[in-house]
Order: structure tokens, then C-alpha cells, then sequence
């Protein structure tokens, strides 16, 4: 993963993303890539799955 964290308490899950962070550009070029899980990653301990992409316009 980057530039992500994911806490859970309970039953909340929350996901943590700085977003002055940047990875370059997207495959395409077409945008910034802030924050990415690289496909669905499983959530510590649970059976539920994640998958999330934080970007921006170039």
C-alpha cells in the first residue's frame, strides 16, 4: 500500500490518507497518484477486503 492507514476500532474502520503526498503519474498519464491499496488488499484480522485510489488531475 501507499500512503495509506487503516485503524479499526470496534467496528469502525478508517482509513488514513496524507493528501500533500504524491506517487508519480497513473499508467495512462492523465493523473497524480496520491494514495493507493495496488488492488484489494484484506483488512488485519478480518475477512473484508479494501481497494482504493486516491488521485488527482495532472
Amino acid at each position: 500500500m501507499k500512503n495509506i492507514e487503516m485503524n479499526i476500532e470496534g467496528s469502525v474502520l478508517t482509513i488514513r490518507v496524507d493528501l500533500s503526498k504524491e506517487f508519480g503519474p497513473s499508467s495512462t498519464g492523465k493523473t497524480i497518484i496520491i494514495a493507493s491499496t495496488e488492488g484489494n488488499v484484506t483488512i488485519p484480522n478480518r475477512q473484508e477486503k479494501v481497494g482504493l485510489n486516491v488521485y488527482r488531475k495532472k
